[in-house]
């Protein structure tokens, strides 16, 4: 780890980098940090403010804004974007709480917070706040799941996909109504046009 983890390299620029930024030495920093980014393919702003035991997965990929707050014990994979949506200065990137777990190439988008605790699946892009302890997937994203405890885990393939979700309580609905219209057509005594019911069950 020491030797050939890029994750880690990256977490030790950034800490030279933000020494350098907080003690006025702003283009110091800069180029510090550039140099982190060249080595490691993880761009870490230096005005951003990490906790400690901060751990960048695999690493390559990842971008932390300059106004970004990243609290204590937080677990990242590669490709995860903490990004501004304005280029005024103020506020503008996302604060991250204590024992979160942001899955790869994950979006955060703007002055939101996610609590202590919360989880984002792989590839969701959120730009809404998320409470303690929720674990959010999807385009836009999208609160799945709540627990009253804080968890570190985050296994990708137990995660729910709202998405099939929604299309199969869909599917299911259809089939309800079909069936009533059967029932209905059978109680009038009506028929289905020649062709419908044939292009229904397709």
């Amino acid at each position: 780890m020491l030797t050939c983890y890029p994750g880690l390299h990256a977490l030790w620029c950034y800490r030279w980098a933000n020494w350098f930024w907080r003690h006025r030495l702003r283009l110091l920093g800069r180029m510090v940090s550039h140099f982190g980014r060249l080595a490691t393919g993880v761009e870490i702003h230096p005005g951003a403010k990490i906790g400690r035991r901060f751990f960048i997965d695999h690493g390559m990929g990842v971008v932390i804004g300059e106004t970004t707050e990243i609290g204590d014990d937080v677990l990242m994979y590669q490709g995860v974007v903490l990004g501004g949506t304005s280029l005024e200065k103020k506020k503008r990137h996302p604060t991250v709480g204590n024992n979160v777990v942001i899955g790869a190439a994950a979006i955060l988008l703007g002055p939101i917070t996610l609590g202590d605790g919360a989880r984002v699946g792989a590839n969701s892009v959120v730009v809404k706040s998320v409470p303690p302890c929720a674990t959010v997937v999807g385009v836009p994203g999208r609160i799945i799941e709540e627990r009253r405890e804080p968890v570190a885990d985050l296994e990708h393939g137990k995660l729910p996909d709202p998405v099939s979700e929604g299309m199969r309580s869909m599917a299911e609905q259809q089939a309800k109504l079909e069936e009533r219209i059967k029932r209905l057509e059978a109680t009038l005594g009506t028929r289905t046009p020649n062709g419908e019911s044939e292009e229904r069950q397709k």
